[in-house]
């Protein structure tokens, strides 16, 4: 038997002291840089989070995600799994331990499919962390479905020229350099006749229209991008995988993006049971502490069999993805994460808002956040419903119809199949009667 629900002493020593830092170095970055992660550094950020970002390199756990040959550690899906959802109750955890998306997916893409240039050029200098990136695929009209992209590319002697709009292309204002899926062969399938593209951020043509926020984020002052590629041009040799590889390069970042998605939303939804928990200890109403309330005390208990069943399932999908090395084989279970992590998230947030009253839906708390963070986690990487529809049809392929005119588990012909089975044994009973 190798089951086992134990983290090995080494690990837990190297998860302890993780989360000691996080929560006494990088949770207050929160607040004196809030929503800055992905800005330039000032020289007055550098000197506080360059001396983390050392420390963390210090002890083994830089881009823990990546390679040795790439400056990491190797780690597996399932350590990463129990390391993220330490690093996901802050903002700016993934930028000190230099795993911040769309960071990491970027740099996983070009470590596998770049060439020795394209690494030279674009991958050092993101793992060193010294540089941002975007990965600028979907489009205003389309969504996520890349059948119905528009945005072009063709050829031009030497060149390619791309023009088109993309949208909700992350980080695109502060990034160097951006990923760009464009329709290659219009003649032939989305699946074969797109490509990826590494385009240098202030190369002519790349127009950021206007940045789009979050919910609660001042008009235009967002980080997901709306792009204008206007007559945008690139050398040959910018394509990414080769021409016609953008599907399949896509899925390979998209998979692994997504159950790390949901490994950082397990901390985040344990901060809301946390607060929730502490909120009904310390809260009198009524004559009696919140705590002692059936409907919070229900709350708390939905909650914790909420978050423990999503954060078993994640590390069990985290566990087949280092079985199996393959996102293939665990399609069906990572499109489950995805689909669940959502309404985790809000349920729990939710509910530690309401046991919050008035103070809950303030800006001095960060529930109503968490919330408007559960839809963009229903959205991102793909809509919930896409990922049902994978799912549903990944089950259905473990099953065959019946033929006859009977379910297999009818119960009448199952009390004849069972009478046929013991026929012997029974006729000799009733003989003996």
């Amino acid at each position: 038997m190798g089951w086992d629900f134990e983290t090995d002493p080494e690990y837990q020593e190297i998860l302890d002291w993780v989360d000691e830092f996080v929560r006494e170095e990088v949770e207050p970055l929160d607040y004196v840089f809030p929503h800055k992660q992905f800005d330039p550094m000032t020289p007055e950020m550098r000197r506080i989070i360059d001396p983390l970002k050392d420390e963390v390199r210090r002890r083994g756990m830089w881009a823990t995600h990546l390679g040795p040959e790439l400056g990491g550690q190797g780690f597996g899906q399932l350590k990463l799994a129990l390391l993220n959802e330490i690093l996901g109750r802050t903002l700016w955890a993934s930028v000190v331990f230099g795993c911040q998306a769309p960071d990491t997916g970027n740099a996983e893409i070009i470590a596998h499919y770049g060439t020795d240039e394209q690494k030279a050029k674009y991958l050092r200098p993101l793992l060193d962390g010294e540089i941002f990136s975007t990965y600028s695929m979907t489009e205003p009209q389309a969504g996520a479905d890349p059948t119905l992209f528009k945005c072009r590319a063709h050829k031009d002697g030497d060149e390619w020229v791309i023009n088109g709009w993309k949208y909700y292309s992350s980080n695109a204002k502060t990034s160097t350099f951006l990923i760009v899926m464009a329709v290659t062969d219009p003649e032939v399938s989305a699946y074969q006749g797109m490509s990826m593209f590494l385009v240098p951020t202030d190369t002519p043509g790349v127009n950021i229209v206007r940045n789009v926020g979050l919910f609660g984020e001042p008009i235009n002052e967002g980080y997901h991008a709306l792009i204008h590629y206007d007559e945008v041009r690139v050398p040959a040799d910018a394509v990414l995988g080769g021409e016609g590889q953008a599907f399949a390069i896509a899925q390979t970042r998209l998979g692994g993006g997504r159950i790390h998605h949901a490994m950082r939303t397990i901390g985040w939804a344990q901060q809301a049971l946390d607060m929730m928990c502490e909120r009904a200890l310390s809260r009198d109403v009524a004559g009696s502490k919140l705590a002692e309330k059936q409907f919070v005390q229900g709350f708390i208990a939905d909650s914790y069999a909420q978050l423990i069943q999503f954060r078993l399932f994640v590390l069990y999908t985290a566990w087949e993805i280092d079985k199996y090395n393959d996102y293939k084989k665990v399609r069906k279970d990572i499109a489950t994460a995805k689909v669940v992590m959502p309404t985790v998230l809000h349920d729990i947030a939710w509910r530690a808002m309401q046991v919050h009253g008035a103070l809950g839906v303030s800006n001095e708390m960060p529930f109503l956040s968490m919330v408007a963070g559960a839809g963009v986690m229903g959205l991102a990487d793909g809509p919930t419903e896409v990922h049902k529809v994978t799912i549903a049809r990944q089950v259905l392929r473990d099953y065959e119809a019946t033929d006859g005119m009977w379910p297999t588990e009818w119960i009448p012909g199952k009390i004849e199949a069972a009478q046929q089975k013991f026929a012997h044994v029974l006729d000799l009973e009733v003989g003996n009667l």
